[in-house]
Order: structure tokens, then sequence, then C-alpha cells
């Protein structure tokens, strides 16, 4: 194993699943670097490893300021804080099945390094399967379920993964790290795939150059929509009624601001320009079957329960 690689707790569950966000460019909605951290909070899971930096990271970009550098904190002229780069592992479960999640930064160099010691954590914890997430945005219905675009690193996985209502990638440029790390994974045989939700985002200028266009910075709905696809695959049973409402209360908030800028500037036809995309919109949405009965059934003792 890579001498980057620190582990002080292995959990002995039988199946361990991972999944992974990174601080990073595809990150639209916050979907990379905040859910993993969400899970980690709601969770409680606790740190059991972490990726030693190794030189990954540059400090300073000639003509940048702030860009790269650590951030300090000062009191008085006493050093109170300085933040360093996060590749961290934290655990949550049983000894049946354990949710074993990652919160990491996205190297600026020895990326081949960075990847040998990824992976060589995840043999050692006997991860059966890696799951990533990632954002990008992109001119949609915000009151849809998200689309999502899937890679994964073993072709005999791509039967699985159309059960879960994605789309699978024909993308050709730059690599994130997500993208960058199936070759390895492949190479060691791994079970890994990316998910990349797509982020609401709408560009007002052809509209009025005094228009700011509007996008969702935490996409509750994108978390949700991507967390029941981890919790049926994964099988993991977290609690998902936190982030629905939270979810909920996102497109509530996007109908008011939509109303709002609607009645300020009714001449812009905001309106019209979102029904547009919503015609143009083929929602696929995610929902299985036991969840469906779980509906129905409590849809039904509601029901009964009122004409009682």
């Amino acid at each position: 194993m890579s001498d980057l690689v620190e582990i002080w707790e292995n959990p002995m569950a039988k199946e361990k699943y991972l999944i992974v966000g990174w601080q990073q460019w595809a990150d639209a909605g916050a979907i990379s670097s905040a859910l993993p951290q969400y899970l980690i909070d709601q969770t409680e899971a606790q740190k059991i490893g972490e990726i030693k930096d190794d030189g990954f990271y540059l400090f300073q970009i000639p003509g940048t300021h702030h860009f790269l550098r650590p951030e300090i904190k000062l009191e008085e002229g006493y050093r109170r804080n300085l933040s360093t780069r996060r590749n961290e592992f934290y655990y949550t479960g049983d000894d049946s099945k354990g949710l074993v999640i990652f919160l990491g930064e996205e190297p600026h160099l020895k990326a081949e390094g960075y990847a040998e010691a990824f992976f060589d954590a995840v043999e050692a914890l006997g991860i059966k399967r890696i799951g990533v997430v990632g954002g990008v945005y992109g001119a949609m219905p915000y009151d849809k379920d998200r689309q999502i675009s899937c890679t994964y690193s073993l072709s005999k996985m791509k039967a699985e993964m159309e059960k879960y209502a994605v789309r699978f990638s024909n993308y050709e440029g730059g690599a994130t790290i997500g993208s960058y790390l199936l070759d390895e994974a492949e190479q060691r045989g791994l079970e890994y795939f990316v998910f990349y939700a797509f982020v609401p985002a709408y560009d007002f200028s052809d509209l009025s150059p005094l228009l700011q266009g509007m996008r969702i910075e935490h996409d509750y709905k994108a978390w949700y929509d991507l967390m029941l696809r981890f919790n049926h695959m994964f099988g993991l049973g977290l609690d998902l009624s936190k982030l629905e409402e939270q979810s909920e209360d996102l497109l509530l908030s996007m109908h008011d601001k939509i109303e709002e800028l609607e009645n300020q500037l009714p001449q812009l036809n905001v309106r019209e320009y979102l029904e547009k995309l919503a015609e143009e919109f083929t929602e696929t949405p995610f929902m299985p079957l036991d969840d469906v009965w779980e509906r129905e059934l409590g849809d039904l003792f509601e029901d009964m329960d009122e004409e009682g």
C-alpha cells in the first residue's frame, strides 16, 4: 500500500460501499464538495483515514493572489487557524453493511500518484463498489427530476446502471478527477462509476443586458435525486426525509424568485422562457418499486385515517 495512505481503523462490515466527492471544477450545485459533508454530518460518520499530501497542490500561480493559497485566520498576530487540503475517509455502518464517505480536493499535480494512493486505500478498506458524485450546470426546468449522466469502469456494469434512469455520457474534452480515475479503476478490476447531475442555470442575457443569470448554488433536489439512487443501489436504508424537505423548500424558493422576477420585469417574459425549456425537456425520474409501494401504502393509510 502507498506510504501516503494512513488508515487507523478498518471496519469489519461484510459489505462496504464508498461515496466520493471532491472540491473540484465539476461541482455545480455543490454536489461534489457539499453532499459528502452533508452525509458525514447526518450519519455522524467517524474519520478512519486519509491520503497525505505529496506535492499534489500548487501554492500559487503567477498573476493570481488568493486563487490557490491556503487561508489563515489571525487574532492579534496569533495564528488561530490555517486551512489544509482534505483527502479524508469517514465511516458509518454496522457489522453487516457499511458506508465509507471520502471528501477530497482535486490534485493539481502528480495525478498518477494520487490515483494510486486513492485506490490503494479503497482496496485496503475492502470496498465493494465506488460511487462518485459531481455536478454540471445546464438550462433545464428547476422543478423536474435532475438528469443524471453516468460513466463506469467495467463494461459489465452498463446493464445494471441502465436501471437507475441515467444517460450514458459521450463527452469529449478535459477530464475531471472523477473521470480521470476511471482508467486506474478498470486496470484494478474495481466497480467504479460517476454520477453527474445537471443543475438548473439560466442565462437571461438574451432577454435583457441588464438582467443577470440565475443558478442554484446548493441543489438539494439534485442531492436528493442522487441519494435515492445510492440508497437503493447500496441498500443503505438512510433516512432521506430531511433532504426531501430541503429539496421541496428549494423548489418553492425558486418558484417565488421566478414570480418576483416576472412581476418586476413582465416585458421580458421570463415565464415563457422557462415554459419553453420545460416543453423541450424529457424527465427521467428514478422510482424503485419498493419506494413506489411504500408511498402508495402511505397514501392509502392517510386516506383511511381521514375517512375514519
